[in-house]
């Protein structure tokens, strides 16, 4: 591990922004810095060693990170949604049921044992994909409460069921792992609640003026500690991040440490990870076993078509697609199954072009979900003399 290949790895993953930088492609940030460790990595030139220790364990970090920011997209605080709670539950819990049929279904048309791995992939949906998304449209949560408990309840059982489904032999360790890294993470809202807001305000007020960055210092303390034992129990680091990432967003994070981790994340660590996560995928077994391309397909229509149950407890068809967008869970099922070996050969390029067909949807759902806002803000207006505070349909 050199700094020239430091230098590379941040040098291509400014792909990514490159070619997200037009809003009318759609393209994800990811899928640019996926895109450029495929050039530079085993499926291209080979400038990058994806199993090189330390740009392993860079990865790693840069792989906790990332699902730490996911888990701090997800919503806890807002009433509006905690109010749609059940709905979302419902719909959740209605996609998994049709997942767990198309997964065992999808295994049997390509003659392998996946067919839990493939369910969990099918159910899972992204937080940290779809809301963004739904902001920069200007949709706010009042408009789709449903869509996002959905989409956050299922974010956080697809990733706790991603490590049992992927490494059935040790489940009693890896549920151990997770249980206890759970059990952690409550504690730690429940002591960060209990501290008070004057407290927090405090070593905020003197980490800002003193310089001492003594929230994130304490953040990747934490972070690294519940990694230690996801690692100790065979638990993927994802858990570890998601799981402060969730405390994060229940005690409410400073706007500067949202910053600062942002920084950290996406200025460095998150690119440095899937230029490396695209650079352990050779996509030379597609060529050789290009039934893994079906594969893809198959994967991202059925995410789809499951989610189009979600209609069943009153979501609209638009956003039951746009549900169906899905990041972290996939990124993760390749990530593990690199360092488990437990994927055949083209599985992981499959998983990742299932996940494109997916994202792809949902751009497109959640684009049809704004035009369906204008659509409303646009129409005739309400009787005369609304009541004092009274907003139009849909604002």
């Amino acid at each position: 591990m050199t700094f020239a290949t430091l230098a590379l790895i941040v040098l291509v993953g400014l792909t990514g922004p490159l070619l997200s930088a037009r809003p009318s492609w759609r393209v994800p940030v990811i899928a640019g810095e996926l895109l450029a460790g495929l050039v530079v990595g085993a499926s291209g030139f080979g400038w990058v060693d994806s199993t090189e220790p330390t740009l392993t364990l860079l990865a790693e970090v840069g792989f906790g990170l990332i699902m730490l920011v996911i888990g701090s997209h997800i919503p806890i605080l807002d009433r509006t949604v905690r109010a749609a709670v059940g709905r979302g539950a419902l719909g959740a819990g209605a996609v998994a049921v049709v997942a767990v049929g198309l997964g065992v279904a999808v295994a049997a048309l390509f003659g392998n044992e996946h067919g839990a791995v493939y369910a969990v992939l099918i159910a899972s949906s992204s937080a940290a994909l779809v809301l963004p998304m739904l902001q920069s449209l200007g949709i706010s949560a009042d408009s789709a409460a449903q869509l996002i408990a959905q989409i956050a309840l299922a974010d956080v059982a697809c990733i706790v069921a991603l490590p049992l489904v992927m490494q059935p032999s040790r489940v009693p360790l890896v549920a151990l792992g997770g249980i206890v890294i759970a059990v952690i993470g409550v504690a730690l809202t429940l002591v960060l609640r209990r501290f008070g807001e004057e407290r927090l305000g405090r070593v905020h007020h003197v980490s800002e003026s003193r310089k001492f960055a003594l929230e994130l210092r304490f953040s990747l303390l934490a972070l690294f500690g519940l990694a230690a034992i996801a690692q100790f129990t065979h638990v993927s680091v994802m858990m570890a991040g998601f799981t402060l990432g969730l405390v994060l967003s229940a005690v409410g994070q400073p706007r500067r440490l949202a910053h600062q981790l942002f920084g950290m994340t996406e200025g460095f660590f998150g690119p440095l990870f899937f230029v490396w996560l695209g650079s352990s995928i050779d996509l030379r077994n597609l060529l050789s076993h290009p039934q893994m391309i079906l594969l893809g397909v198959v994967l991202g229509l059925a995410a789809v078509a499951a989610h189009l149950v979600a209609r069943v407890v009153g979501l609209p068809w638009a956003q039951t697609v746009a549900s169906a967008g899905q990041l972290g869970v996939p990124v993760a099922a390749v990530a593990l199954g690199v360092q488990t070996k437990a994927l055949l050969p083209g599985e992981g390029a499959a998983i990742v072009l299932g996940a494109l067909v997916a994202i792809v949807c949902s751009s497109v759902a959640v684009a049809a979900v704004s035009r369906g806002r204008t659509a409303v803000r646009v129409a005739p207006p309400a009787p005369q003399n609304p009541s004092p505070g009274a907003t139009a349909p849909g604002g």
